[in-house]
């Protein structure tokens, strides 16, 4: 009961963060939810099922395109997108067109990369490919989609990615109440999603993942097929990764390659890894503390403030092995026992 009264006061001190935030602390924390939403999914298949996937960043930023894209159309009215105009391209290519429209746009951003999930899950998977391999495979997946993004500069931008937007849904995005308005949406879908997995890890599914986590080859011995569930679990967070990215483009306005490759995804994994990866709160807390530190030492440390994040994580894994949701598992331990202890001593003394 109290870990769940702590669940409800940390969303609700989340709706309630325009009310004591700045416009841009709000904006930095608007990011971090997003980010917070990729290690649910992280947490999901690495803490309860056993995948280290070092290439999320590929499905956040796949969900970011796709958002960018009716985001680009909406702000040039009609004409061809600036950067398709420098690269001399004549017409819109055609798989453009769909995404003038925002409920294409959303549905895009959710579908592509679960589809891109399914088929790289199912055909490693079944072939019983895990482990580090598993790990350097989704590694490659980025090299070849990052190399792809930034080849493909008439439609994609190049480098340079999307940017230059002006309105959603005809709204203004450089609008305070508009950016509330996307905080709110983005706070609410982390919550939707936290409900939804946790409730999934505490029932039934939840208990297969982990028994394919400690022991595969037993699970299929008892008659289950260990590909399903981990395509799935696969397939579901890279749909909160796509999520993720087109709620980060409404909230940065800003998506290009270099966010969708090898680092940006190893820090995914880091943020599960600080917080705790078998925790989904755990998660959440990791990715908002460590972006948090890496904005508050990059401000004030411009010239140490990576070194000194580097020694934040070892800190963290030598010393706090299962993250910060482990202190806190350590903490109701130590206040069990002590309860213990005081219950024995008083039937003593009665006796």
């Amino acid at each position: 009961m109290n870990k769940r009264w702590g669940y409800w006061l940390f969303f609700v001190a989340l709706f309630l963060a325009p009310f004591y935030l700045t416009e841009f602390r709000l904006s930095l924390l608007g990011k971090f939810l997003c980010f917070a939403i990729v290690a649910v999914g992280i947490s999901l298949i690495w803490g309860y099922t056993g995948i280290l996937s070092l290439g999320h960043g590929v499905y956040f930023g796949l969900g970011a395109y796709c958002m960018a894209m009716y985001l680009k159309l909406e702000a040039s009215r009609g004409h061809l997108p600036d950067f398709m105009e420098w690269s001399g391209v004549r017409e819109l290519p055609w798989f453009w067109k769909p995404f003038a429209h925002p409920v294409v746009a959303v549905i895009a951003a959710i579908v592509l990369p679960t589809l891109l999930a399914a088929l790289l899950s199912y055909l490693t998977f079944k072939n019983r490919i895990k482990g580090v391999y598993f790990s350097l495979l989704s590694q490659a997946v980025v090299v070849v989609f990052v190399t792809l993004f930034i080849g493909k500069q008439e439609w994609t931008g190049g480098t340079n990615g999307l940017t230059n937007f002006s309105t959603v849904f005809g709204f203004s995005l450089s609008s305070p109440l508009t950016q509330i308005v996307l905080y709110w949406l983005t706070a609410a879908v982390l919550a939707l999603i936290f409900v939804m997995t946790r409730r999934l890890t505490t029932g039934r599914l939840g208990k297969v993942l982990i028994a394919i986590r400690d022991a595969e080859n037993r699970v299929r011995f008892l008659g289950f097929n260990p590909t399903v569930y981990k395509v799935f679990v696969y397939s579901l967070s890279a749909a909160f990764a796509g999520v993720a990215g087109a709620l980060f483009v409404l909230q940065v306005g800003l998506i290009s390659p270099e966010m969708m490759g090898i680092i940006p995804s190893i820090e995914m994994v880091l943020w599960a890894a600080v917080g705790g990866r078998h925790s989904l709160m755990g998660a959440i807390m990791g990715a908002i503390v460590m972006n948090t530190a890496k904005s508050f030492l990059s401000e004030n440390y411009p010239d140490l403030w990576l070194l000194l994040l580097g020694a934040l994580f070892v800190v963290v894994v030598l010393f706090v092995p299962k993250g910060l949701a482990g202190i806190y598992e350590s903490l109701a331990a130590v206040r069990i026992k002590a309860k213990r202890g005081h219950e024995r001593e008083a039937r003593v003394d009665v006796s």
